[in-house]
């Protein structure tokens, strides 16, 4: 077969055509079946491999490309999350904070009557204190008065008057000095 083709090469170069370009034909026939031989070779045990690796690189760059997408979908749907939890999580916050402030004007507030309640009592225990006071002076002011009445009428009357008589003075005393 090669030696038809280079018979064949032979007969065209000598008769012009390619040989009248300057290209030996024979160099270009032989040259044309290593190329197609070499073809049939690659295409077998290299072209398919080199094509399968390729498809499989097309295929993990599509499924790169749609998990980025999905990533990039989920990313969106959890920052979405987040920021709702957040807008819930700063709510309870401010409805804990407005409790607290409620709770602790309640405390204040129970305390301020608290306190009211024992500066009453105290206020009522003072004015009991001095009505006790009073009523002691008085009683100590009487005797005392009892006293110099009796220490009175003995300079006046000039002679010791008795426990009775004393006793009757001293009330007519107190009821004029009174009137």
């Amino acid at each position: 077969m090669i030696t038809s083709f280079t018979q064949f090469a032979a007969e065209g170069a000598s008769s012009g055509g390619i040989g009248a370009l300057g290209v030996d034909a024979k160099a270009f026939v032989i040259q044309l079946v290593t190329f197609v031989l070499a073809f049939l070779v690659l295409r077998k045990w290299a072209f398919k491999p080199i094509l399968a690796v390729l498809q499989q690189r097309r295929e993990t760059i599509e499924t790169g490309v749609k998990l980025g997408e999905q990533m990039k979908k989920e990313k969106a749907e959890l920052e979405t999350q987040v920021a709702k939890q957040l807008q819930d999580a700063r709510a309870k916050a401010d409805g804990v904070m407005a409790d607290a402030e409620s709770a602790a004007r309640d405390t204040v507030r129970a305390a301020e009557e608290k306190a009211e309640a024992k500066a009453a009592v105290i206020v009522k225990e003072g004015k009991a204190r001095g009505e006790q006071e009073v009523v002691r002076a008085r009683k100590e002011l009487e005797s005392e008065l009892v006293g110099l009445i009796s220490d009175a009428t003995e300079t006046i009357i000039g002679e010791k008057v008795d426990a009775k008589k004393d006793s009757a003075l001293i009330d007519r005393a107190l009821k004029a000095g009174r009137a």
